[in-house]
């Protein structure tokens, strides 16, 4: 069972409504959450450290990387909510 995640950051890259062509006001989708965005973030660096270090550190293995990228971003997440 997956936990219920509070916050998910708002969205990562929002467009505010405006006018555009015509004078009509278009409200746009807002796009993928923030946490999915800091997860992303996470997930590249988690595998670029595992191909450049290999053996020499201990990195998560495939299948782990995923669920550590998610608990990075809570944890950016968590931090962010801290310093606003």
């Amino acid at each position: 069972m997956s936990k219920e995640i509070k916050n998910n950051g708002g969205p990562a890259f929002p467009v505010p409504a405006g006018n555009f062509s015509g004078g009509e006001i278009f409200i746009s989708d807002s796009g993928m959450p923030l946490r999915d965005y800091f997860a992303a973030k996470a997930m590249q660096s988690l595998l670029t450290a595992t191909a450049a270090f290999g053996s020499k550190i201990q990195s998560p293995s495939f299948e782990e990387i995923p669920g550590c990228a998610y608990e990075m971003a809570d944890a950016m997440l968590e931090a962010r909510e801290e310093a606003i």
